[in-house]
């Protein structure tokens, strides 16, 4: 099977070359369980439920607190690198992507974070510390493209450093919430560590354990805690 991924291509079973790396995706338990995939149908239908209510207080303040779009979209790589979009409610001022440089990075390895980016709105602050900007990516739960419990999408200038190791994380659905979200969040600061849980929730894994992260997640979502 081959895998077309900007930047490499994906080959099972052949030779690297220059142009082509070979990756080995397993098939997770977790990608073919019914039970999660109906735990993601359920979360997801409450999660669109609630955005409906929020969304029309929510879409005016971003308005009203800066000049630009209501959401923010992104092309992420999900299970077994397959390309797909995710919408969040905009939390940063509309020309983000051309002030990273003017930001530095108070994070190791292949993600960005920075405690005081001034690019992120007084509105979209208040967002990322109660997870409302994740809204509407319960669309991409519902349709499958996501999971309620996963690991995080990455983005394209993260992907096109990985090594084997790494690619290792898409061997399940990308998650709003996962095991980095409920060890630390925002405050874990190192991309090892980051893979590490990833990998570790693979390992872990069983049905009734992502109702576990879900409800942890709700705990720290209602303390407010790591998100900025």
């Amino acid at each position: 099977m081959t895998y077309q991924i900007p930047f490499i291509t994906v080959v099972e079973g052949s030779t690297s070359t220059s142009t082509s790396r070979e990756l080995q995706f397993t098939v997770h338990p977790a990608v073919n369980s019914k039970f999660k995939r109906f735990l993601d149908i359920l979360g997801s239908l409450i999660g669109l439920l609630i955005l409906t209510i929020v969304f029309v207080p929510v879409a005016i303040a971003i308005k009203i607190d800066s000049p630009g779009p209501i959401f923010f979209t992104q092309e992420r790589y999900g299970l077994q690198g397959k390309i797909f979009r995710i919408r969040k409610f905009r939390s940063m001022i509309s020309d983000a992507d051309q002030l990273k440089s003017l930001v530095s990075n108070e994070a190791n390895g292949l993600i960005f974070k920075n405690k005081n980016d001034f690019r992120v709105t007084k509105v979209g602050r208040f967002l990322r510390s109660t997870s409302l900007d994740e809204l509407p990516q319960f669309w991409n739960v519902l349709v499958g493209e996501m999971s309620l419990v996963g690991t995080r999408p990455p983005t394209a200038d993260e992907v096109m450093h990985y090594n084997q190791r790494h690619w290792q994380r898409l061997n399940v659905k990308p998650g709003l919430t996962g095991e980095w979200q409920v060890n630390g969040r925002s405050h874990v600061k190192d991309f090892e560590q980051v893979v590490d849980l990833d990998l570790q929730y693979q390992k872990k894994w069983y049905p009734m354990y992502d109702i576990l992260l879900i409800l942890k997640t709700l705990l720290i979502i209602f303390a407010r805690v790591g998100a900025f």
